[in-house]
């Protein structure tokens, strides 16, 4: 039954969201601010499964000015987790795919965020090299994803170079965000489905940084972030992740 309900609940929810995110988009499209704005109405539906979400920012997060954001990319839930963490100014870089998506596809593209095409290597590489311009120029930061993909309960995935080549090209700092452990967590038929921690660290200056010392700064970031996730991890697991699986509904 509760399994029915949080499907009806999220479904009406996460539709008017889209549909009505849509329709203020379209009075001042391709906004950054409005990533941001819509991407906290979307964790706002971390309770509705169950979630006690643990956002942590550092103290200067207001002030951080253009930066290249990478987070971990668990699965679907990271919509609801991962999303209370963007800043105002902060799009993200996507599939081009997404687009198509219904309700969804329209407000991703209307607030701000970018298309990339992933099966063009030349195209890819033009929208990274306009994006770090962009940057450079102060007119917005983005969030990528460095494993390319969803986890899937597989732990952290070898990073790609594309986050770090663009951080050098824009001479900007990189700001890792850190999900703690969401896979096998939520249970649809249990009320409690315990604490997911979010925790955006303090940034790294790629300053003397070249392109020919990205993979240098690709696993110095990945190193600290996997670190971050385990300890996050186990903590939330403390606070009652564990206790939460023998709560049925």
């Amino acid at each position: 039954m509760l399994f029915v309900l949080r499907g009806i609940l999220l479904t009406i929810y996460f539709i008017s969201i889209c549909v009505i995110g849509t329709v203020f988009s379209l009075f001042n499209p391709r906004n950054p601010k409005n990533t941001s704005r819509f991407a906290q109405l979307f964790a706002k539906a971390a309770p509705f499964l169950g979630i006690k979400l643990v956002v942590r920012l550092p103290h200067n997060a207001s002030d951080l000015g253009p930066a290249v954001h990478i987070a971990n990319h668990q699965n679907n839930y990271d919509m609801v987790t991962l999303t209370a963490a963007v800043l105002p100014g902060v799009v993200s870089i996507g599939k081009k795919s997404l687009a198509w998506i219904p309700f969804f596809g329209q407000l991703y593209w209307l607030t701000g965020n970018i298309l990339i095409d992933r099966d063009n290597r030349g195209r890819a590489i033009n929208t990274i090299g306009t994006v770090a311009d962009k940057i450079k120029q102060g007119h917005l930061s983005v969030m990528m994803f460095p494993e390319g993909t969803r986890s899937r309960g597989r732990g952290f995935m070898k990073f790609k170079t594309g986050a770090f080549h663009t951080a050098i090209q824009a001479g900007v700092p990189i700001v890792p965000t850190v999900v703690s452990d969401t896979h096998d967590q939520v249970n649809w038929n249990r009320r409690d489905n315990g604490e997911v921690i979010v925790e955006m660290l303090e940034p790294i200056e790629t300053k003397g940084y070249t392109k020919a010392d990205v993979r240098e700064l690709m696993a110095l970031c990945q190193e600290r972030m996997e670190q971050k996730y385990i300890e996050l991890s186990e903590e939330a697991k403390r606070h009652g992740n564990g206790a939460a699986k023998g709560k049925e509904a």
